[in-house]
């Protein structure tokens, strides 16, 4: 059973869930139609499914991208020099997301902290596999 939460920690959820899946994509759509790696798209791509939760409408109605304080690209953001620079920050966007996630559903739903660990285990191999690949 679920917990209810304030606005604000769905909030939170709701930024880094987006994080996760945004960051698996980018990396997904470049092992597929950059690399031609179907293996490592389809792991991709079952972890982004496995990213889903069941409190969209409390996510969504705690969403406030309008008013991110840190909505503007730094400049670090910016700096990419080819797909690799791409795979290694969207790996660690979404390494990073993951684990926000396991400590928030550790005070929510403990099952989903454990799907949120093993996601970033996982994603923890498939960097490693998949830039050794690309030397």
């Amino acid at each position: 059973m679920i917990k209810p939460l304030s606005l604000e920690l769905y909030r939170v959820i709701d930024a880094n869930l987006n994080r996760l899946k945004e960051g698996i994509r980018v990396v997904e759509d470049i092992a597929r139609y950059s690399q031609n790696n179907k293996t490592l798209s389809a792991q991709l791509k079952l972890l982004r499914h496995q990213s889903r939760v069941d409190t969209l409408l409390q996510l969504l109605n705690s969403r406030d991208s309008k008013n991110d304080v840190l909505r503007p690209s730094i400049e670090s953001e910016m700096n990419r020099n080819d797909l690799q620079s791409i795979i290694v920050a969207n790996y660690k966007r979404a390494q990073e997301s993951s684990r926000v996630l396991e400590e928030m559903y550790k005070i929510i739903e403990p099952n989903l902290s454990e799907n949120f660990k093993n996601i970033r285990y996982e994603l923890y191999a498939l960097e490693k596999e998949h830039l050794i690949q690309s030397v």
